[in-house]
């Protein structure tokens, strides 16, 4: 009798589930790290909940329906179960389910990192391009010239700068603040995300633009992009065909981490803009000391962060093919390990000005 025939892995699935495991080991200690501050904070969720009037006796019997005179150790176990239950706990500030608080800023959120990373990824992309091929020139220098001092200026300061411009004094075509209606579609609300969404996209929009331009102009100098030269493969393919796959190797990584700021929050444009977002919420929740809040919304964000991170690993596995293609993979590999650095900004690119 023939044995049946199981679908054979991928050679990257046993790198891939270490990553998978060590990721989930970093949301179990973050998780401890997040529930021991917030329980370090100067206050008492039982006298926030009952008010300054409220006698000891009403405090301590309310901290033993919340399980708060319990050993800290115990309290964490039994918050945990809470979070994987999917059970987020009650505001402190609203006596609200946290889910439902969150559920509707985080969607405003992830829309208006969406509407960022749609602006700001094919722009650097193709100027990166674009740039990489005029590499020494005199427009090269002088956007390189631009980008820089566009980095240097602290998003805060973009942001008020388009206020003035579009909101007071010269135009006034768009809204100043961002009161989304929960009543109405997202999308129908559009004015309210361009300032957010221009902010953004031009405090990232340099750094990406620099790492593919760096990455492009050392793919080209390559031996295999030389060699399809002398066979006479047009510059166009050579450039979208052969050179940018592998120039997106670094730059996922870089997209990787603007995305880990952006689902963060992107807390100074939700400030300046009063952007109903998750950084906005979180620094509600941080002076109300709205614990349940608090840690809930830090748990979902390492979540996210972690998810971020593996997407990016993978897909730069997925697009070096003597990794993708090798028995084994190692976190330690030369070619990963030099991708990984050198789009989280711990190397610097040959040609990054």
């Amino acid at each position: 009798m023939a044995r049946p025939k199981f679908p054979k892995l991928p050679t990257w699935a046993p790198w891939f589930a270490g990553r998978l495991l060590t990721g989930l080991g970093v949301v179990v200690a973050i998780s401890i790290v997040v529930f021991a501050s917030t329980q370090a904070l100067p206050s008492d969720p039982a006298r926030i909940i009952l008010g300054p009037e409220a006698s000891e006796a009403t405090i301590a019997v309310l901290r033993e329906q919340l399980g708060l005179n319990k050993p800290i150790v115990v309290q964490y176990l039994s918050w945990a179960g809470q979070m994987l239950s999917g059970d987020l706990g009650r505001s402190i500030d609203s006596n609200v389910p946290v889910g439902e608080l969150l559920r509707s800023r985080f969607a405003n959120s992830l829309l208006l990192t969406a509407c960022v990373a749609l602006t700001a990824l094919p722009l650097a992309l193709a100027l990166g391009v674009w740039l990489a091929l005029r590499r020494d020139t005199a427009t090269d220098r002088l956007a390189l010239g631009a980008l820089v001092l566009l980095k240097a200026v602290p998003g805060f300061a973009i942001a008020i700068l388009l206020v003035m411009l579009f909101s007071t004094s010269v135009l006034k075509v768009l809204p100043a603040a961002s009161l989304l209606d929960p009543d109405r579609g997202l999308l129908s609300q559009w004015r309210y995300l361009v300032l957010p969404t221009v902010t953004l996209a031009l405090s990232i929009t340099p750094y990406l633009l620099r790492l593919v331009r760096a990455s492009m102009i050392e793919v080209l100098e390559s031996d295999y992009v030389a060699a399809a030269r002398l066979r006479g493969i047009p510059e166009r393919r050579i450039v979208w065909r052969h050179a940018l796959p592998n120039a997106l190797i670094p730059a996922i990584q870089g997209v990787a981490m603007t995305l880990r700021v952006l689902f963060g929050g992107a807390l100074i444009a939700e400030v300046v803009f009063s952007y109903p977002g998750i950084g906005n919420t979180l620094n509600a929740a941080i002076e109300m000391r709205d614990m349940p809040m608090i840690q809930a919304i830090v748990l979902v964000i390492t979540v996210g962060i972690v998810a971020i991170n593996l997407a990016a690993d993978l897909a730069t596995v997925l697009l070096t093919p003597r990794l993708r293609t090798a028995g084994r993979i190692k976190a330690r590999a030369p070619g990963l390990r030099h991708a990984l650095r050198l789009g989280r900004g711990q190397i610097r690119p040959r040609y990054a000005r």
